[in-house]
């Protein structure tokens, strides 16, 4: 099992990845024709709030207690995942 401090390093570096990507895809979204462009940036907003809800659950980590963050991790993990399948999807339309 890992620690809280390889578990956050790990969701920070993948958080830090996953904002390059959105920066990227939303680069692309503006070049796109007008009405595909309005659908692309809708789907960047949401990705967007779900991004904001990865930091938020990151810094819950990095602020919890020695085990209080195994109860967290879970919860974590959901987010995680919401984002990397939001991500997925925008960028398979963007490519």
């Amino acid at each position: 099992m890992k620690t809280k401090n390889e578990y956050i390093e790990i969701l920070a570096t993948q958080l830090k990845e996953w904002s390059a990507e959105v920066d990227h895809l939303t680069a692309k979204a503006e070049n796109a024709a007008a009405l595909l462009k309005t659908s692309y940036i809708e789907e960047l907003d949401v990705l967007r709030a779900k991004q904001q809800a990865a930091e938020e659950k990151l810094k819950e980590l990095e602020e919890s207690g020695k085990y209080g963050w195994l109860a967290l991790k879970d919860t974590a993990d959901q987010v995680w995942d919401d984002l990397r399948i939001g991500l997925a999807d925008v960028a398979a339309k963007l490519t």
